[in-house]
């Protein structure tokens, strides 16, 4: 079984310590296309209108500051540097040693500047959406999409894949279908459901967790996903085809 998730839009720079090591992160096929991001995110970082370019507020110019030098930014293993509401579900740091060590293993984290990487990955804080645009790279969702096929290819064949990514990292990599699971949230009123935003967040999280945690095998199939996922909550699957992948969908109370 292998998680995907999405990183944090916000993240948590690592206060002091070593550059990264681009030798020592996971899937070393993808360093040429992680430096052709990195070096066009620097130099849109430099520019005056860096903000509208990369489409944040000036309240995060730190963050858009510190992207023209990740080559020498301190680096974090990345379950340290992602924060926010998905992350804080599911509790990295209160997880006993084993259930770490299972995380790293199960955890890939599709990144616009890394493409994907493991959760002991060392990276520094950096500021880029999967949905930007760059120069000389293009859509970064389309730029990554055929790197990260034939990245993971070899990684991903024969595991159950739980996707908890959101639609815009989601966009950035189509595992196959057969073995992929969807993970969805909704609330349900009076018998009509509705998307939720923070809470699909929290609950994937959760569910991140709670697969890190529960006894047992991991599941390596829909069937059992599902009866993982009916130990906490209210659950349901779709089934696939041959072109969509499976989908859970987690029903919160209201």
């Amino acid at each position: 079984m292998l998680i995907l998730l999405p990183p944090s839009e916000g993240k948590t720079p690592a206060p002091t310590g070593d550059a990264v090591d681009w030798t020592a992160l996971s899937f070393p096929s993808l360093n040429t296309y992680r430096a052709k991001v990195l070096e066009a995110l620097g130099n849109v970082s430099a520019h005056h209108d860096a903000l509208a370019l990369l489409g944040v507020g000036a309240s995060l110019s730190a963050d858009v500051e510190r992207n023209t030098r990740l080559h020498t930014e301190p680096a974090a293993p990345a379950h340290q540097v992602y924060s926010g509401v998905l992350y804080d579900a599911l509790g990295y740091p209160s997880l006993t040693a084993a259930q770490r060590r299972k995380a790293d293993e199960s955890v890939l984290v599709i990144s616009a500047l890394w493409g994907a990487i493991r959760f002991a990955d060392r990276v520094p804080a950096y500021r880029l959406s999967m949905g930007t645009s760059l120069p000389d790279v293009g859509r970064l969702a389309s730029f990554w999409k055929p790197q990260i096929s034939d990245a993971l290819a070899a990684e991903t064949e024969g595991e159950l894949l739980v996707d908890c990514r959101s639609s815009t990292y989601a966009a950035a990599w189509s595992p196959p279908p057969a073995q992929t699971v969807a993970v969805n949230v909704f609330t349900e009123v009076n018998g009509v459901r509705k998307v939720v935003s923070h809470f699909a967040k929290h609950t994937r999280g959760e569910l991140a967790r709670h697969l890190m945690t529960r006894r047992g095998a991991g599941p390596r199939t829909p069937a059992q996903l599902l009866k993982a996922a009916r130990e906490k909550w209210e659950a349901e699957l779709v089934e696939g085809t041959a072109r969509k992948a499976h989908a859970l969908n987690i029903i919160l109370p209201n």
